[in-house]
């Protein structure tokens, strides 16, 4: 528990992949700034199921900055005091038309039936939060971790891949140093 309230029952310490592994195929398109729209319709949805319990949405991943070539999925970042408490947020989530794919310590993950929306729900104080806007706005602002971004991307997203995770997986090294730099370069 991360946040300044204690959690109201302990966290799940499994990884449950709802659905069980799946095998996708991974295209990346050119930056579409219609996904910046797509985020904002998507940002309303949550914001009217959660209320107050949204303290923080934001938008992460590839579609998030522009230029950025990317898988056609919107990712959105969704902030709540106590990850435990899915009472206050999850059956919310679901009745607004999201599913349950990812129930794992100190994170959600639900999507769209198309697929085509991931949304991270994460606790407030999680430096996975700071990680992923650290990330994004790096990106944003530096033309070479773009480039080299996008070239890894591409590298990776040309071979074969048993599940969408490993994929990601496979960034790992390449995210971490463009992090770094991110770190480096904060004032």
């Amino acid at each position: 528990m991360t946040a300044s309230r204690p959690a109201r029952r302990p966290d799940v310490t499994t990884v449950d992949m709802v659905g069980g592994l799946e095998k996708r195929a991974l295209v990346l398109v050119e930056h579409d700034p219609r996904w910046r729209q797509a985020y904002a319709g998507q940002e309303r949805s949550i914001r009217e199921a959660l209320g107050p319990a949204a303290v923080r949405i934001e938008h992460i991943g590839s579609t998030s900055v522009p230029g950025l070539a990317a898988k056609p999925i919107i990712d959105v970042l969704v902030t709540v005091e106590d990850i435990t408490a899915e009472e206050d947020y999850l059956d919310q989530l679901l009745a607004a038309g999201y599913e349950l794919r990812v129930r794992e310590p100190g994170h959600r993950l639900v999507r769209t039936a198309a697929c085509d929306v991931h949304v991270h729900v994460l606790e407030v104080g999680d430096g996975r939060v700071d990680d992923y806007l650290l990330f994004r706005d790096r990106l944003r602002a530096d033309a070479e971790d773009r480039v080299l971004y996008e070239r890894t991307k591409r590298a990776l997203v040309a071979q074969d891949w048993a599940d969408m995770n490993d994929y990601a997986e496979a960034k790992t090294e390449v995210i971490a140093s463009i992090k770094e730099r991110g770190r480096g370069a904060r004032p």
